[in-house]
């Protein structure tokens, strides 16, 4: 049995923007064993869209002189993406466990809305179900939205509630040959380190 190609719904003359949640596309594509190439994933959309913005999320730790993701963001602000950073938070729980914090959701919705009036179709990549309203109100405004993450895992990393309320659901594993790294030999790589 022969795979089918998977079909896309993007348009030539779409405006799109991407948000890309650091954090949980990292883990989705950890879990996936998909190692993505950020310049192949600008091209792949810019091919098919009118690419306007490419937005990267992750928050990180500055009183570290050396942080893992680094590099990452380093290379993606010079390589075409917006990058939006914060400092993570330390707490101790309960126990008296050290505990760090660096959610970026707000700061992901507000910028999707910020821009909802310049852009046809968003790009989402998280399958966390706190965007679910984020989605429900950009398609109030008249938006598409698409979200990207995985059902391909036990557990799914998508919220039910989150790629049902999506115009369009796309499985990362699905873009595995779109947007995965390429290895060959003497190949450069950007590095690719957890975020915080």
């Amino acid at each position: 049995m022969t795979k089918t190609a998977v079909l896309w719904d993007f348009h030539p003359n779409e405006r799109l923007a991407l948000f890309i949640d650091g954090a949980n596309l990292y883990a989705t594509s950890k879990s996936l064993g998909i190692d993505i190439d950020y310049k192949r994933l600008l091209h792949f959309f810019r091919e098919k869209t009118r690419l306007i913005r490419a937005s990267y999320y992750t928050a990180l730790a500055d009183d570290q002189e050396f942080s893992s993701v680094r590099p990452l963001v380093d290379w993606l602000d010079y390589n075409g993406f917006t990058m939006v950073t914060k400092p993570v938070k330390e707490f101790l729980d309960a126990s008296g466990r050290r505990k760090f914090k660096g959610n970026m959701d707000m700061e992901l919705a507000v910028d999707a809305m910020r821009l909802a009036n310049n852009v046809d179709h968003l790009v989402i990549f998280s399958g966390d179900g706190d965007f679910r309203s984020l989605v429900s109100a950009l398609q109030t405004m008249g938006k598409r939205v698409s979200v990207v993450s995985t059902l391909q895992t036990q557990p799914p990393m998508v919220a039910d509630e989150l790629r049902r309320q999506a115009d369009q659901f796309i499985d990362l594993a699905d873009l595995k040959q779109e947007i995965g790294r390429r290895e060959t030999q003497g190949q450069q790589r950007h590095p690719i380190k957890k975020p915080v």
